[in-house]
């Protein structure tokens, strides 16, 4: 009995490095094509998006209606984002739309 509490004391040190080994962040950037019309829009997405898990960054661009969204890609992934945009009405896209949104506006808040 002695001797496997001696083992496992030797091995847990070990599997703790392994697992910490693979829990290393893997920091991607994406950047997404969200109607941004004011200011709210930013806060509401900064409100609810940098609280998703993984999510390290957000930064807006008004102008070219884009949210680049720095993340861990071990704890999420695009389409995960996408999904939580579109759970509060601003939904995202990798593509650059065709059109802008200040010709059709609706402001959904």
């Amino acid at each position: 009995m002695k001797r496997l509490i001696i083992f496992l004391m030797a091995i847990m040190p070990m599997a703790f490095v392994l697992s910490t080994a693979e829990a290393k962040p893997n920091k991607q950037k994406v950047v997404l094509y969200v109607h941004l019309h004011c200011q709210d829009c930013c806060d509401k997405i900064m409100k609810n998006i940098a609280f998703e898990k993984g999510v390290k960054d957000i930064v807006f661009d008004m102008e070219a209606q884009t949210v680049t969204v720095t993340y861990d890609a071990n704890k999420t992934n695009v389409p995960t984002l996408q999904k939580a945009f579109a759970k509060i009405g601003k939904p995202a896209t990798t593509n650059k739309p065709e059109h802008t949104h200040h010709e059709e506006h609706t402001h959904q808040h």
